[in-house]
């Protein structure tokens, strides 16, 4: 089986997501309900009607992504799909591997949802606003931006955050550190070097504060090993132990999201179709970039959802 399902993280939010699924099925509908239940707000309010920055804020993108995800999912395996028999890998995006891993049935929904919410707010939380920062920086290497961040780390914590693929690399860290590093991206050939207007510094060492608070929470959550193998953030390598798992999601607050590497793992392992469930393209867009003999299909309205089936069952 050549197939993994692939769910977004943050960024892929947008007003409206996931209406029309709850409007064209009862699973998808029943998923909001639910998640609306367990968060004890209606969250599915905001996404579906806004405000945009209420619904940007991230302790509500983070559990309302993985909403449309499992939304998505619920349709696809109310049609006939079996996660387990089609599907060889799951993965996803920084808070993605949430919705991942609640797909293959190490969490429930409702501890999903609620772990997010902690997530969310805890990540929020951990450093004052103005303190920290991000960039991205477009067209060059790994390992010149890993020295670059270096260089910069004499004004305070900055390290590689996320690493997408297609040349795209975010930073992360104290402000004045980011911004040194920015501009030292841009005097070594950096194509683009931009300042993201996020709220908190993710997947930083300022980060450990909201990696003390999901270590607590996730202790306190049951948690079964998935169905399917997780190709984790951290790691870019299968995991199918729940307990490493909830190590990983801790480590992963604080680490590097290795999502170039992980798209390249899939590609040398015989996998040649990632499905992203949920909103936005993002990941598609990623798959594309990072290694052309695997193919991107977003999956995120009824005619999608048709698509999918049609392939797979």
């Amino acid at each position: 089986m050549g197939i993994a399902f692939t769910f977004p993280g943050q960024g892929s939010q947008a007003v409206g997501m996931g209406k029309e699924l709850a409007e064209a099925f009862p699973q998808a509908a029943a998923v909001f309900a639910e998640v609306d239940d367990a968060l004890g707000q209606k969250l599915s309010d905001i996404m579906w009607n806004g405000p945009e920055e209420t619904l940007t804020l991230t302790a509500n993108a983070q559990p309302a992504l993985m909403a449309v995800s499992i939304a998505a999912l619920r349709v696809l395996e109310a049609g006939g799909l079996d996660l387990k028999s089609k599907v060889s890998y799951v993965a996803g995006h920084s808070l993605g591997e949430y919705s991942a891993l609640c797909a293959a049935g190490t969490f429930s929904l409702a501890d999903t949802a609620r772990l997010l919410r902690i997530r969310g707010n805890a990540m929020q939380a951990a450093v004052p606003v103005g303190k920290g920062a991000m960039a991205a920086i477009i067209g060059l290497e790994h390992s010149d931006v890993d020295a670059i961040c270096k260089e910069a780390a004499t004004l305070g914590s900055c390290q590689i955050a996320n690493d997408n693929g297609g040349g795209q690399l975010v930073i992360s860290g104290e402000k004045e550190a980011v911004e040194k590093a920015a501009a030292l991206a841009t005097e070594k050939g950096a194509k683009r070097a931009i300042l993201l207007p996020v709220s908190a510094p993710f997947h930083s060492s300022l980060m450990a504060p909201a990696a003390e608070a999901m270590r607590v929470a996730l202790s306190n959550v049951k948690a079964s090993n998935p169905v399917v193998p997780l190709i984790a953030n951290v790691r870019a390598a299968p995991v199918t132990d729940a307990a490493t798992i909830t190590g990983l999601l801790v480590e992963q607050v604080t680490g590097q999201v290795r999502w170039r590497e992980t798209v390249e793992w899939f590609a040398a392992n015989g996998i040649t179709t990632l499905y992203e469930i949920g909103s936005g393209k993002v990941l598609t867009g990623l798959a594309r970039r990072i290694d052309k003999s695997v193919n991107g299909i977003a999956v995120n309205t009824p005619a999608d959802i048709e698509a999918a089936l049609a392939a797979l069952i």
